[in-house]
């Protein structure tokens, strides 16, 4: 994220939304400070603890966040409910992170909430993703959903979405990301993430090997786990897929252009809280749902595919469905960020991929494309008939990727938001 020196607030006049975002920027001494305490003695000042009569359901996990959220929101609309959706980052647009019936809100609406949460917040310093998110509960109240969707942005237990009680929460999965905040084991990671579950309500998940902390914690507080494997499965066919519990079975549902983990997770939360929607509802949903930078399709001769993977466990689900594809050759375009786990997400992709194409990322946290390439060969199993680039930015990548393969390549740009955001602003 980049620096701002800016530290005055925009007069209550301005119109700029960039000018409030260069000085959220600015005003708090660092981009992550995990606690609740400031942005709950703010959002109290606000009356933003809660949401009135709105449901809030919380999503968390390592990865599969942004995907189930998506659903979730699709299915609900198509069931005639308003539904409000938080997230974060954004690719290419603030107005991204908060969004309503599906749509982005806009700019006037977010300086409403600025200047408010400026207003209240007084002496209290908040970070970028604090503001961001009291601004995504301003403007849910003020809407007066019929259910809001709160994405957590790191972890769960100490983040700026867990001080407001949910009516139901999903944990999608559980893997290593974030180790300096979230710890370096997975016992660790998913008592983290178990830090949304809430007394007497329900939390599904999606995550098959769940640690022994998320029971433990939600035993402790009487938060009802709802697990896939144990009390929901589904099962894929040809064109359709199954869903059973015992709560609830439906058969031939429309297979989404998402995860189908996390569609599953979804229609778990969907039958336990609404079970009057109905299977021909749900179908609907998910065959609308979208979500960009998640294999999301730029062209189809050749095959051009985005992807926001950064970390292994992505990188897994991203090579299983590469693999899926009768590809001439499978081309890579990837920048990452030099703080992830690099040689893990190399691993899981070094059998599927042709040839490489490592470019810097623009950004202070931006690995170069010689500490990727680096990475790559210090592996010490290596694909040794794959072609390994180097290039200083995208545009160079992708023009030179332009010029060599034929319409029977795949080629997938990943490696972080950050990648697929530049990719997009090219295209």
């Amino acid at each position: 994220m980049p620096q701002s020196t800016i530290t005055t607030a925009p007069d209550s006049t301005c119109q700029q939304l960039d000018d409030w975002l260069a000085y959220l920027l600015a005003i708090h001494p660092s981009e992550i400070d995990m606690g609740l305490t400031r942005v709950s003695e703010v959002a109290k000042r606000l009356d933003l603890l809660t949401l009135n009569d709105t449901q809030v359901i919380t999503v968390a996990g390592t990865n599969g966040k942004g995907t189930t959220c998506a659903m979730l929101e699709s299915i609900l609309i198509e069931a005639g409910k308003t539904v409000g959706v938080y997230s974060s980052p954004h690719l290419l647009r603030y107005n991204e992170r908060v969004r309503i019936n599906q749509q982005d809100c806009s700019d006037a609406a977010f300086i409403k909430a600025f200047n408010a949460i400026e207003q209240a917040r007084a002496e209290i310093s908040l970070t970028f993703f604090e503001y961001a998110t009291l601004a995504g509960l301003y403007l849910f109240k003020q809407a007066k959903l019929d259910v809001a969707i709160l994405e957590v942005g790191l972890g769960g237990r100490l983040d700026a979405t867990n001080i407001i009680d949910s009516a139901a929460t999903i944990i999608t999965s559980i893997d290593l990301d974030h180790q300096e905040y979230l710890g370096d084991t997975r016992e660790l990671v998913g008592r983290e993430k178990a830090g949304i579950c809430r007394s007497q309500c329900i939390c599904v998940v999606g995550e098959p090997d769940l640690p022994q902390s998320v029971i433990a914690y939600a035993n402790q507080i009487d938060c009802q786990l709802i697990r896939v494997g144990d009390d929901f499965s589904y099962q894929q066919f040809n064109e359709y897929w199954r869903f059973t519990s015992e709560f609830a079975e439906f058969d031939q549902l429309a297979l989404p252009t998402l995860p189908l983990a996390n569609a599953a997770s979804a229609v778990a939360l969907v039958s336990q809280l609404w079970p009057e929607i109905k299977p021909q509802t749900i179908s609907q949903g998910l065959i609308q749902a979208t979500l960009p930078g998640r294999l999301e399709i730029i062209s189809q001769l050749p095959l051009v595919l985005l992807d926001v993977a950064h970390n292994p466990h992505a990188a897994k689900y991203l090579a299983k469905q590469l693999q899926k594809h009768s590809a001439a050759n499978i081309v890579a375009i990837c920048g990452m960020l030099k703080d992830k786990d690099i040689g893990g997400v190399f691993t899981e992709l070094d059998t599927v991929i042709n040839q490489w194409n490592m470019i810097t990322l623009n950004t202070e946290r931006g690995a170069s494309a010689k500490q990727l390439a680096d990475t790559y060969l210090a592996q010490s199993k290596i694909n040794q008939s794959v072609t390994i680039n180097t290039f200083d930015d995208i545009n160079n990548a992708w023009q030179s990727v332009k010029q060599t393969i034929s319409p029977d390549d795949v080629v997938i740009v990943f490696g972080s938001f950050y990648t697929v955001a530049a990719f997009k602003s090219l295209t």
